[in-house]
């Protein structure tokens, strides 16, 4: 009877903390670490499948995030940057690859982190995993790497470009290129104001795109199954919400509240990222991933930042 009522008392909890960060009160960085405190005390019900559940609620509201995104402008920074997206890719995934070596990690390990770095983090290794045939602890360890580093440029990237006095453009293409996970660039950049956030959106789902090319890639290079590569379908139905907005725009009143839901759902996706995060699960994986993961940050987040400001 005691174990059903405290079961009962966590899940009305994680709802309701949850149901909150849907109100405007809440920024990302809040709800992250909202869940990220849950998780840490053990009050996060067992019973809920947080990956699932982060999964379809941030692919809805990147979907919904398209109704906000100019088509022209989108074109706009999306061509304009596609040298610096294929460059940071690229890049990444060859230092990843002399890193591993040098440290002498694992190498799917190495490389499922590596390709998190250089596209889109979880999304990234998700699909990368299966074409390598990558085992449950390797995939793992490279998720807890990646959304550690996540839960971290929230913070960290917004403080930085206030104190440089970056543009709201120059923001969302520094963010869209050097965070990892879609949702924490949104996040960020959702921070620093409505023009990074629409910037950052299109630049990094540009840069997601790369996930099929890398994925089939690696599966030659690891003699994986090319068969089980996976299509993020979430950035095919993004375009074709901003194809609608742009042809349509009759509709704009909905679109804006479309953009708001959905900026206000991504923050309840971080809540749930964070309660997915535990410093036990960090300490059990040992220093060597995530001493990659923040070396590979940091040279893509420096490299990517001068680039920026500089040219």
């Amino acid at each position: 009877m005691l174990n059903s009522a405290v079961k009962n008392y966590k899940l009305w909890l994680f709802i309701l903390m949850g149901l909150f960060c849907l109100t405007p009160l809440i920024s990302s960085p809040v709800a992250l670490l909202m869940g990220f405190t849950l998780a840490s005390i053990g009050l996060v019900p067992d019973n809920i499948d947080l990956g699932k559940w982060t999964k379809k609620l941030l692919a809805y509201s990147i979907v919904g995030l398209g109704f906000g995104i100019n088509l022209p402008e989108a074109i706009a920074a999306s061509s304009s940057n596609l040298g610096l997206i294929v460059g940071s890719i690229f890049f990444t995934l060859i230092l990843g690859y002399g890193l591993t070596r040098i440290m002498g990690l694992e190498s799917k390990t190495g490389h499922l982190i590596s390709c998190g770095t250089a596209i889109c983090g979880g999304s990234a290794i998700a699909a990368v995993a299966p074409a390598i045939n990558a085992k449950n602890e390797q995939i793992a360890v490279s998720l807890a790497c990646v959304f550690l580093l996540n839960s971290i440029a929230l913070f960290v990237f917004p403080t930085i470009g206030h104190a440089l006095q970056l543009s709201q453009y120059d923001f969302g293409v520094w963010s869209a290129i050097a965070i990892h996970d879609t949702s924490s660039v949104v996040g960020a950049a959702s921070a620093y104001g409505d023009e990074a956030l629409k910037t950052a959106t299109t630049v990094k789902l540009a840069r997601a795109l790369w996930i099929i090319p890398v994925a089939l890639l690696s599966a030659f290079a690891f003699g994986g199954d090319k068969s089980k590569i996976t299509i993020p379908f979430f950035i095919i139905f993004y375009c074709v919400a901003i194809l609608t907005a742009y042809l349509l725009p009759q509709g704009q009143p909905l679109y804006s509240l479309l953009f708001s839901v959905s900026k206000q759902v991504l923050v309840l996706c971080l809540f749930l990222i964070g309660a997915a995060i535990t410093v036990k699960k960090m300490r059990a994986n040992g220093p060597k991933p995530l001493l990659l993961g923040v070396l590979l940050w940091c040279a893509i987040g420096g490299i990517s930042l001068l680039y920026i400001v500089n040219v």
